[in-house]
């Protein structure tokens, strides 16, 4: 019988934030959701802001994760994240402000500001306020 764990390791600039063998992890991808088993078909994707779900045993952890990509082998899932962080390491209250500039500066409507950097920057808050309103 195959084995039903994998290594999943995320890696950000400042930190491996998780290296521990799973059952399965799902995430955002700019193609849609993903949830990855042991034996998955090689596979690379582009990661979007999005809940991140870790399932091992009968717990599951979640955690904010921005941007990046990741690489599925068989064996081990490797993700390189801009940014991720769990629930505890979030800070609602800052949070809440950077959704309040972000939908600020897409209601603006000037044309200096970056459309695609603010929605990006809207997405990540709301990203922290859904995972921080969980616990």
């Amino acid at each position: 019988m195959a084995d039903k764990t994998f290594n999943l390791q995320i890696i950000s600039p400042t930190r491996i934030f998780f290296n521990e063998d799973v059952d399965m992890v799902e995430m955002k991808t700019s193609e849609g959701e993903i949830g990855v088993l042991a034996g998955h078909i090689p596979l690379t994707a582009i990661l979007e802001p999005g809940v991140l779900k870790i399932r091992q045993g009968t717990g599951v952890k979640e955690a904010a994760l921005h941007d990046g990509f990741v690489e599925i082998r068989k064996d081990k899932v490797t993700v390189l994240a801009e940014s991720c962080e769990w629930p505890d390491e979030i800070d609602l209250g800052r949070a809440n402000e950077a959704r309040e500039r972000a939908e600020n500066r897409i209601k603006s409507g000037r044309k200096d500001v970056d459309m695609i950097r603010a929605e990006l920057a809207l997405k990540k808050a709301l990203t922290r306020i859904d995972l921080a309103g969980r616990k």
